[in-house]
């Protein structure tokens, strides 16, 4: 099996993907009710997807996530987090909100977290 470092395709299609997904889903008028703070972990959860797909992508592999990896993670999910608020701000009655992106960027960082986190546990159990 091909090494996904060599394919950049493989790495980078699926956050291309996910993107249009939370794209798709911020472009829906009118989004169901739910409890106070509920969407917040939504938020969360569904930018830790992104984030983990994009540490990868930059990473070269789910393995290999560095700090510095984490850093750009975290950037990117503030960003895209950002760019999806401002993309609601044209799609009425949808409103725009800064703790939205806060929970965007703190579930790509978390997930890339994660990632070095791993890599770090299983490049002891190498050992």
């Amino acid at each position: 099996m091909p090494d996904a470092r060599r394919r950049p395709t493989a790495l980078w299609v699926p956050v291309l993907a996910y993107m249009a997904f939370i794209f798709a889903l911020s472009s829906i008028s009118h989004t169901p009710a739910m409890p106070s703070g509920a969407d917040k972990w939504l938020h969360s959860l569904l930018y830790s997807g992104l984030g983990a797909l994009f540490a990868r992508a930059i990473a070269g592999g789910w393995r290999s996530v560095s700090l510095g990896h984490v850093v750009l993670t975290v950037c990117f999910g503030a960003i895209y987090g950002a760019s999806d608020e401002l993309h609601q701000y044209f799609n009425p009655p949808r409103n725009v909100e800064f703790a939205d992106v806060v929970a965007d960027t703190i579930g790509a960082g978390a997930s890339a977290v994660a990632l070095h986190a791993w890599g770090i546990i299983r490049g002891r159990d190498a050992l």
